[in-house]
C-alpha cells in the first residue's frame, strides 16, 4: 500500500482529533440527545482520533490503530446520521449531511486496508 494514503489517513485522523479540542462546540452539537456526557465523547473521541492516527504510524501499531478506527468510525455513525436527518443542521448543504452517511463505509474500507 502506498504510504502517501497511510499519511493522508493519519494527518486526517490526527487533524480531526486535534480538531475536538479546538472546536469542541461543533463536535458536542452532532451528539444526538440521547447519548449521555457529550462533552465526555467529543473528549473521548478526540482523544482517541489522535492516538489511533499515531498508531498508524509504527508498523508495530498499524493493524490495531486501523482495527479501532474502523471501530470508531462505527461508534460516531449514530452523530452522522443525527447529522443528517436533524432539522438542527439547516444551514448546511443536505447533500453534504447525507454524503457523510456513504463515506463512512469508504473510510471503512480504506482503514481496513491497513489491518
Amino acid at each position: 500500500m502506498n504510504d502517501f494514503w497511510l499519511y493522508a489517513m493519519a494527518a486526517m485522523y490526527g487533524f480531526a482529533g486535534i480538531m475536538h479540542f479546538v472546536k469542541p462546540r461543533a463536535f458536542r452539537a452532532i451528539v444526538p440527545s440521547y447519548l449521555p456526557a457529550p462533552n465526555a465523547l467529543v473528549f473521548w473521541s478526540g482523544v482517541a482520533e489522535v492516538v489511533l492516527a499515531l498508531g498508524l504510524l509504527s508498523t508495530a501499531t498499524r493493524s490495531v490503530a486501523a482495527i479501532g478506527i474502523i471501530l470508531l468510525l462505527i461508534a460516531v455513525f449514530p452523530a452522522n446520521v443525527y447529522m443528517a436527518t436533524s432539522d438542527k443542521f439547516g444551514k448546511l448543504p443536505r447533500w453534504l449531511v447525507w454524503g457523510r452517511l456513504p463515506l463512512q463505509g469508504f473510510l471503512i474500507y480504506w482503514a481496513w486496508l491497513y489491518v
